[in-house]
C-alpha cells in the first residue's frame, strides 16, 4: 500500500485534480483555475508522484480518469466543499467596496427585463460589482452551476436536478404582439385569426418559452405559418414593428417594449402554459455572502410585483 505523505499535498493540487476530473483538459482546466498548462502539468505530475498512479490518461479525444481517480475523486471533492464552505461562512461581503464579478446566465429576453433595474442599483450600491452574463444551454446549467463556473441562472428553465435552489421571481403569460398600425385591428384573436397570422419564431435552447408554446399550439392542432425563424430574440420585436408578422412572448417583456406605445398586446385564444421565471443557484454556494447578497437583491427588485404591473411571487 502506497504511503502518502500529506506534506506533500496542498489543497491547489487537489483543486487541479477537481478541474481535470470535471473538463477532462489540460488547456480547459489551466483556463478556469486561471493557471497556465504547464502549471497544470506540473500540478498533475506531482498528484501522479503522491497517489503513484497515472490518475489521467490522454485519449485521442480527452484525459479519462484512472479507476484509482474515480475511487478518489468523490472523498476529495466532497472534502473540498466542505472547506470551501467553512471559508464561505467567514467571508464578510460588503457591497459598497465589495470588488468582484459575478457570472449570470440568461436569455436576451431576460436580460432586456432584468439588466437595466439591475445595474442601476448596482451603480448606486455596489459600484465595483460587475456582472459577466452569458448565454447557456439548458442541458449545461446544472453542471455549470455545480462547478461555480455560473453564479446565478435566471429565466424560464427546466428543472435543474434536486441540488439546485430556485426561487420564484415572475409568474407571467403568453400574448401575440402585433405592430400598432397591423391590418388586424379586431380587439380578440380568434382561433382563425392565429392561423391566418404569419410569425417570427424564436428558436433558442436557451430558454424553455419556444418549446412550451410550440407545444400548446400543437396540442390544440394550430399549425402556425413561421416566416422568419431567428436563434435570439433581441431582432424579433424589430422585424415586428416593421412588417405584419406576429410574435408569440411573455406579457412582461411585451409591456417592457411598448413603453412608446407602437405594439398592440393581444391576448390568446388557447390558454398555454403559464411561464414560472426563477431564479437558481447551487447549494454549494448557498454559504457564499456575495451570491447571497446578489440573489436577495434580484428577489427583492423582482419578485414584488411592483416591477411592471404583472403578477409575481
Amino acid at each position: 500500500m502506497t504511503h502518502i505523505n500529506m506534506a506533500t499535498i496542498d489543497l491547489n493540487l487537489l483543486r487541479t485534480f477537481v478541474a481535470i476530473w470535471e473538463y477532462r483538459s489540460l488547456t480547459i482546466a489551466a483556463e478556469r483555475l486561471h493557471l497556465s498548462q504547464p502549471a497544470v502539468s506540473h500540478a498533475l505530475r506531482r498528484l501522479r508522484d503522491v497517489f503513484d498512479d497515472p490518475l489521467f490518461v490522454r485519449t485521442a479525444t480527452s484525459m479519462e480518469p484512472t479507476d484509482a481517480a474515480i475511487r478518489l475523486h468523490g472523498p476529495i471533492e466532497h472534502a473540498l466543499i466542505i472547506i470551501q464552505s467553512a471559508l464561505m461562512m467567514f467571508s464578510n461581503f460588503e457591497p459598497k467596496t465589495a470588488d468582484r464579478t459575478f457570472r449570470i446566465s440568461m436569455s436576451d429576453m431576460s436580460q432586456l427585463y432584468v439588466l437595466p433595474t439591475v445595474m442601476e442599483v448596482l451603480a448606486r450600491e455596489a459600484p465595483k460589482v460587475r456582472l459577466d452574463v452569458r448565454q447557456m444551454p439548458i442541458e449545461q446549467l446544472a453542471m455549470a452551476l455545480r462547478k461555480g463556473d455560473i453564479d446565478i441562472a435566471i429565466g424560464y428553465l427546466v428543472e435543474l436536478g434536486e441540488e439546485c435552489i430556485h426561487e420564484n421571481l415572475l409568474d407571467d403569460e403568453f400574448i401575440c404582439l402585433l405592430r400598432d398600425g397591423h391590418p388586424f385591428q379586431e380587439d380578440e384573436l380568434s382561433v382563425q385569426d392565429i392561423l391566418a397570422l404569419r410569425y417570427v419564431d424564436v428558436s433558442s435552447n436557451i430558454t424553455g418559452h419556444g418549446v412550451t408554446a410550440d407545444a400548446a399550439f400543437g396540442k390544440a392542432g394550430i399549425a402556425r405559418e413561421i416566416a422568419l425563424k431567428v436563434p435570439n430574440f433581441t431582432i424579433a420585436p424589430k422585424i415586428v414593428a416593421n412588417t405584419d408578422l406576429a410574435l408569440i412572448l411573455p406579457r412582461a417583456i411585451a409591456m417592457q417594449l411598448n413603453h412608446d406605445q407602437r405594439y398592440r398586446l393581444l391576448s390568446l385564444p388557447i390558454e398555454l402554459p403559464p411561464i414560472s421565471v426563477g431564479l437558481y443557484c447551487h447549494s454549494r454556494f448557498l454559504s457564499d455572502a456575495g451570491i447571497t447578497w446578489l440573489r436577495r437583491l434580484i428577489i427583492s427588485l423582482f419578485a414584488s410585483g411592483s416591477h411592471t404591473g404583472v403578477h409575481m411571487k
